[in-house]
């Protein structure tokens, strides 16, 4: 079976019962680059695609998650800052659906015992239910 190292993956199996917006879409800092002489450090960089590197926080909506894996970041690889949905919503956070998501399993050995751990990447956000390929034309109402 040939699985490439990234593969693509539908939100509703990482995020069963939704995923919400915690915080801001942010810059990936590089830590491998030199300081600025202000201390600052250079956004990262897709090795892939030299396109820039950003991520934000997401809370999984599932109640059966463990206390590791409530809080999931989720990387895009886009020139312009990706923009997330407006929140209508009555909660705090905002509920999102990524789009275009992929995963990458690795082996976490950081804490006692080595687990299983996902990388997440997505081509953009819609909002819950309204989602379609990055690029593709939504489906008329």
């Amino acid at each position: 079976m040939a699985i490439a190292k990234r593969f693509e993956i539908a939100h509703e199996t990482v995020f069963p019962k939704g995923a919400y917006l915690r915080g801001l879409v942010e810059p990936v800092t590089d830590f491998q680059a030199e300081q600025r002489p202000d201390g600052s450090r250079p956004q990262q960089h897709d090795k892939e695609t030299g396109l820039r590197l950003w991520q934000c926080t997401v809370i999984d909506g599932d109640d059966e998650v463990g206390r590791r894996e409530i809080g999931v970041t989720v990387k895009f690889a886009a020139e312009v800052q990706p923009v997330p949905p407006k929140n209508n919503s009555p909660l705090p956070w905002t509920p999102v659906e990524f789009v275009g998501l992929t995963a990458l399993p690795y082996v976490d050995d950081s804490g006692k015992r080595p687990r299983i751990a996902w990388s997440f990447r997505a081509e953009g956000f819609a909002t819950p239910g309204q989602s379609a390929r990055v690029g593709e034309p939504k489906a008329a109402a």
